[in-house]
């Protein structure tokens, strides 16, 4: 940690930078940890690897020796020469300057996979006030990706990787859940960082699946309804689904969940996947 803590304030001071708090930059300086976090996605020299938020490129100095290529998307122009200066021998790195939600990743994906380079890996420590816009981005666009693995805020973590049905599962547990298996690696402590973060981190790793876990054939319309029973908290499923206009009265959302033998008062985050599943083969008769 000593090493890189003393590199990473010599980047600094060299290229007379600070964190962007507004982008929720902390430079990671644990080396351990980095090392984890390429072994938790077990990062090849088959593996294209897609970083996000590269920063000063600690964890890019790990990730340009074990795989294929790495594509750092940075979008941050104070950190472009940096990451050039750092990578400009490595004929395995390439450098995007711009804002991932406006990325078109399948195309770059299908660019870069070849004989050698035959899966797409999504590896990131990743900028805790966009994190959820991010993970949706990567789920919703069937991205031919193998897995996921990100460094995020620990209560962000706990519920990424949440079970539906279980305590800290949301909306996005079940997007999660959907796509893929997904688990809580590592725990990061604050002081893995400078300047430190007012919390701590956790390592997730998502791993897709062959197929979604349940066949449905508008997932539009199957997670708009999981979107509905999680829109307001503490509101039960039925003030969710009729607000949301699912259902034209209180009393027809109610009958639904009595005739799936669900109490009608009952919350969001008490259903499973296939509970959903149920609500929407009746939505869709409705």
């Amino acid at each position: 940690m000593e090493n890189l803590y003393s590199e990473t304030l010599f980047i600094m001071k060299k290229y007379g930078i600070t964190a962007n708090k507004r982008l929720g930059q902390n430079f990671l300086i644990d080396e351990f940890v980095i090392e984890e976090i390429c072994d938790t996605a077990k990062v090849s020299s088959s593996d294209l690897v897609i970083e996000i938020g590269p920063g000063i490129g600690s964890l890019t100095a790990v990730l340009v020796e074990k795989a294929g290529k790495v594509i750092s998307i940075e979008i941050d122009e104070k950190m472009l020469k940096i990451l050039n200066d750092r990578f400009k021998f490595y004929n395995n790195f390439e450098l995007i300057n711009e804002d991932i939600l406006k990325v078109d990743i399948n195309k770059l994906i299908k660019e870069n996979l070849n004989e050698k380079i035959t899966k797409c890996k999504i590896v990131a420590n990743l900028p805790y006030y966009i994190t959820t816009p991010i993970i949706i981005k990567l789920l919703e666009e069937n991205l031919n990706v193998e897995s996921i693995t990100v460094m995020v805020q620990k209560e962000v973590a706990e519920r990424l990787t949440a079970i539906p049905g279980s305590k800290n599962a949301g909306a996005i547990s079940h997007l999660i859940y959907y796509h893929a298996d997904s688990n809580l690696a590592i725990n990061v402590y604050r002081d893995s960082f400078i300047p430190e973060p007012d919390v701590d981190s956790a390592v997730i790793n998502i791993n897709f699946l062959k197929e979604p876990r349940i066949k449905i054939e508008n997932e539009k319309l199957f997670f708009d309804i999981i979107k509905a029973a999680f829109s307001q908290k503490r509101k039960t499923l039925v003030n969710g689904l009729v607000n949301n206009n699912f259902f034209s009265s209180k009393e027809d959302a109610e009958n639904a969940l009595i005739s799936m033998g669900l109490d009608k008062k009952i919350r969001g985050e008490k259903l499973t996947l296939e509970d959903f599943k149920k609500i929407y083969k009746i939505i869709k008769r409705v």
